[in-house]
């Protein structure tokens, strides 16, 4: 904790005598609050103390102490690190008061909270399940729910090592036998609750016509072209024009992070690759640092491994921004040829990644400690020419094709617009936050890894519209490039592994949270550790789930055109939204 960050804890705790409390485990850290003070606590947080941006919110089962944990990481939107606070309630019926009347960007958290904890949040506005169905029996990640084919807690399960006896645990679960509805369900008879609450609030939207004329509600999706995968937009329409709007996801839903608490410690790393996967050296960086701060200063990674960790990141994120603008692109009717520009020089980027990692995508490439392997004969040079030559140019190619041409300006300025006030509030994070007029980025605001050795500028735009969501993730890639291009020049000789690789680690107890720039903004990992070679939570803060809280808000007053684009601005990938 910082000498500043210090004072204002001093200053919360005589604020709040009695209610507020230093957070004393072994290995954990921020204050514990009474939930009855919740909301006054968060008030006074953000505008007496300037902590006015929530980040993440998680729910942790305690199930040996009978108790369930909130705990949210908030930040200053002018930078600095976290101020982390906690509010604990009994397991069996936990409930804790809503911040979404403080901090609307909490609202998604905790749907997701309640959908998969059973944390209830008093005076939450629309608390349904959101990533599971309404036929689903259980809350999942809580610590006694046990899956249809559950065979233990903990890999490695000791049907596979060290006895060997493999088995599939479908041939001990005859098909249609796999299922538990909830008491008294029946699926021949069931009636969506769900859509029917969805839907509750969509119709007859009051507005400001004089000339009264039906609304109509629509489906965008989720099996739509435009919805960059399974993706539904339930829209209130009066004419073309939206009142209202519901984001609906889930459909990709997989529990991840059930499974990652089942993963030891390093099986997660190639499993965050799966997130966003076009994005996965940023994944497993985020995931990475989260656990070696639990595991200690031993597992410091080499110099050498620090400046290729930086090296690959931007290499992600350039390969990322060109996805996403090719695909922006397409969303407005260009058809394939802005994405074939884009797309070739995201494949050079992609030969780099293979030859490096062994996969293009899925990249396996960090460990705790360093990264898998030294870069192979050849590739320093491929990286110095894509970064000194190739992609300087390409990008300005790219640039006078799209930036003046006339029909991205008339459909993208002042489509989806999101203030500056309004961004912080619904949490927003990477370009969709920049190019509000906020210049937050987590590389200069809160600085890990080398990143303060680098001298580059936060991308920023300041109409927080469709277009300058472009224009940052263009200003990005050139700042993304000024990076590599210093890193390529200092890059150290050395080793790139703080001793020597381990399988499998038991690591110390307590909790930790990584966070990230990647492209799509903040990814942070929330870790906590029992001590064994399993996390006992293990939770994801992903920026395509968090930044569609915002959504709703950016396309009231739009046209249902512009739906479309406005989607594609955020720049989401859904196995990072479902998870």
């Amino acid at each position: 904790m910082t000498e500043t960050t210090l004072a204002i804890a001093n200053d919360i705790e005589a604020r709040f005598p009695q209610c507020v409390t230093p957070d004393e485990r072994g290995g954990y850290e921020g204050y514990l609050i009474e939930a009855g003070k919740l909301v006054e606590f968060a008030t006074a947080l953000r505008d007496e103390f300037g902590y006015d941006f929530l980040s993440s919110v998680t729910g942790v089962d305690y199930l040996p102490d009978e108790k369930m944990e909130v705990v949210y990481h908030t930040y200053r939107s002018t930078g600095g690190g976290a101020f982390v606070f906690k509010v604990q309630t009994p397991r069996q019926t936990p409930s804790v008061p809503s911040l979404c009347g403080i901090f609307p960007g909490a609202e998604f958290q905790e749907r997701e909270a309640w959908d998969l904890l059973g944390i209830h949040f008093q005076g939450h506005p629309d608390l349904r399940r959101i990533l599971m169905w309404e036929g689903f029996e259980g809350h999942p990640l809580r610590k006694d729910w046990k899956e249809a084919y559950y065979e233990s807690d903990a890999k490695p399960f000791d049907s596979r090592w060290p006895v060997g006896e493999i088995y599939r645990a479908e041939d001990e679960n005859p098909f249609k036998g796999n299922v538990v509805y909830p008491q008294g369900f029946d699926p021949d008879k069931w009636t969506p609750e769900g859509e029917t609450a969805l839907y509750a609030g969509m119709h007859e939207v009051e507005t400001d016509e004089a000339m009264h004329t039906d609304q109509i509600v629509v489906n965008l999706g989720p099996q739509h072209p435009s919805t960059h995968g399974v993706f539904r937009m339930v829209a209130t329409l009066d004419g073309e024009t939206i009142v209202k709007l519901r984001p609906v996801m889930g459909y990709l839903h997989r529990n991840h992070e059930k499974i990652g608490e089942r993963n030891t410690y390093l099986m997660n790393i190639p499993f965050t690759d799966r997130l966003d996967y076009l994005s996965s050296m940023t994944a497993n960086w985020g995931y990475v640092q989260a656990v070696e701060k639990l595991l200690g200063p031993k597992t410091a990674a080499p110099e050498r491994a620090e400046y290729i960790r930086v090296i690959m990141a931007e290499f992600t994120r350039i390969s990322n921004h060109l996805m996403a603008i090719g695909a922006l692109l397409n969303d407005l009717g260009a058809y394939f040829t802005p994405m074939l520009y884009a797309l070739k020089e995201r494949e050079l980027i992609l030969d780099i990644f293979e030859a490096t990692a062994g996969s293009r995508m899925m990249c396996n490439y960090y460990r705790f400690g360093g990264l898998a392997r030294d870069l192979p004969a050849g590739v320093y040079e491929k990286m110095r020419d894509l970064a000194f030559e190739r992609l300087p140019r390409q990008i300005d190619e790219l640039d006078r094709y799209l930036t003046e041409n006339e029909v991205v300006i008339a459909r993208c300025e002042g489509v989806g617009v999101l203030t500056p006030e309004e961004a912080i509030a619904y949490s927003a994070v990477g370009p969709v936050l920049r190019a509000s007029g906020v210049p937050y980025d987590v590389r200069r605001a809160d600085p890990y890894g080398i990143y303060e050795r680098f001298d580059f500028d936060v991308a920023v735009r300041y109409h927080g519209d469709v277009y300058d969501r472009y224009l940052v993730r263009l200003d990005e890639i050139r700042q993304s490039i000024r990076i590599l291009q210093q890193a390529l020049d200092d890059l150290p000789e050395g080793e790139i592994m703080a001793g020597k690789p381990k399988y499998s680690m038991r690591v110390p107890a307590g909790e930790a949270y990584g966070r990230v720039e990647a492209p799509k903004g903040e990814l942070g990992f929330y870790v906590v550790s029992d001590g064994s070679a399993n996390p006992w939570r293990y939770h994801v803060r992903a920026p395509s789930f968090i930044n569609l809280t915002a959504l709703s808000k950016m396309c009231e007053g739009d046209k249902v055109a512009d739906a479309v684009i406005i989607l594609g601005s955020i720049d989401i990938v859904l196995g990072e939204t479902d998870r």
